[in-house]
């Protein structure tokens, strides 16, 4: 029996945002961890929504915001 890949989704902010190139630079970075489905940035609310299976984890998506300089901020 096969398993469905399980999809979770994430939104939060980045507060680093600040032109286009953040946007383009975290849908780069984020969309090429495998199991990353979608990435979706605002630029002028700095809202990131991120869409994965089970082949990426919510820490491997953070510590790829962090190394390139925008670190996530969940909802409280």
């Amino acid at each position: 029996m096969n398993k469905q890949a399980t999809t979770e989704t994430r939104t939060f902010t980045v507060p680093n945002i600040s032109c286009s190139h953040c946007v383009h630079s975290i849908k780069t970075e984020v969309g090429e961890i495998a199991g990353v489905t979608e990435v979706q940035v605002d630029e002028k609310t700095k809202v990131v929504h991120v869409s994965w299976h089970t082949l990426a984890t919510w820490d491997g998506i953070v510590a790829a915001l962090k190394a390139i300089d925008y670190p996530p901020v969940l909802a409280q």
